[in-house]
Parts: C-alpha cells; structure tokens; sequence
C-alpha cells in the first residue's frame, strides 16, 4: 500500500511539475493580430504621440499574466543612425527573453548587438501599462525587435519603494491602461 501511495505523489508531483512548466512556456502565450500602420511605433524627439516606422514581416506574441511578455520582431529599411536622428533612444539594453519556441527572439543577440553598437533601442511607448515602457531595437542589418520593460516607475512599484509624484496614478482596479 506504501509504494502505490508513494508512485501516487510521484506522478502527481510530476504531473504537476508538466503542467506549470507547459502554461509558463506555451499556455499564456497567444499570437498578436496584425495592425498595420501601429504595430512598430517609436516616440519622437520633443514629445508627441509616438509615429509608425515602416516595417515588414512582423510577428508578436504576448500574455494577458503579465505586462512584460509582449516579444515582436519585424524587418525594416531604416537604419539606426537614422532613426537615432528623429526619436528618442532608450537606455534598455538588454531584452527579458522569450520563450524558445519564439524563434525571431533571440535576447542574448539582441543584447550583444546592442552592446556592440551593431544595434540600437528606442522609447516606443511610455507606460503602455502602468509602469511598462514598450522598446524597440533595430540593428545595421534592418532586423527589428520589441519587448516591455519596467520603467523606473514600474520598478518602485512593483519592490513595494515609495512611488513618489513624478509617476502617474496606479490606474484603479480593472481599469486598463
């Protein structure tokens, strides 16, 4: 009786160890629907609304868990110089990863062209969600890449800092941002 209680705990243990693993990895995750024209936005220099680059081959998954799985890739003519010249660059420098089953995302190789100066990222879109700053990195090659980032504001929120008044309202409870 011990050993068909133990094998129980076992398979559950590893049924649900399966599980986690698969709605962490796959589950969440959904294609994004195309929206020519706003998928790849930066935000100019002097502020404004942020404006459509042009861009091709665009492919984006994201998660209704949390505000920081949105990953894209797109391909695009501009090159970084040029772009540099109109909008406003972004200190992010390392992509969060994505899941390797998204393969245009590699963050690794985003990262390291970014360090390298073979890359740069920009601002495009502040506080998509609260505390989340939306980045895009273009590369020399014309490869682009899009991910989320916690802004300072996110960051003091989220480790529980006081936010302070340069950061807006937390939106109330079910209300979107």
């Amino acid at each position: 009786m011990g050993k068909f209680l133990s094998l129980i705990l076992i398979l559950s243990g590893l049924l649900a160890g399966a599980a986690m693993y698969y709605l962490q990895v796959y589950g969440f995750y959904e294609d994004v629907e195309l929206q020519p024209g706003r998928d790849v936005l930066l935000m100019p220099l002097g502020d404004g609304e942020p404006l459509p680059i042009r861009y091709s081959g665009f492919e984006a998954i994201d998660a209704e868990s949390s505000p920081i799985r949105y990953r894209a890739c797109f391909a695009t003519d501009l090159k970084p110089e040029e772009l540099a010249q109109l909008f406003v660059l972004s200190d992010q420098k390392e992509p969060r990863n994505a899941p390797g089953w998204f393969d245009c995302f590699d963050a690794e190789a985003i990262g390291q062209a970014l360090a390298e100066g073979r890359a740069e990222s920009f601002l495009s879109v502040k506080n998509i969600s609260y505390g989340v700053d939306r980045i895009v990195a273009v590369t020399d090659t014309g490869r682009g890449y899009v991910w989320h980032e916690l802004n300072d504001c996110g960051q003091k929120a989220y480790d529980g800092t006081v936010v302070g008044e340069e950061c807006p309202p937390r939106p109330e409870a079910g209300e979107d941002n």
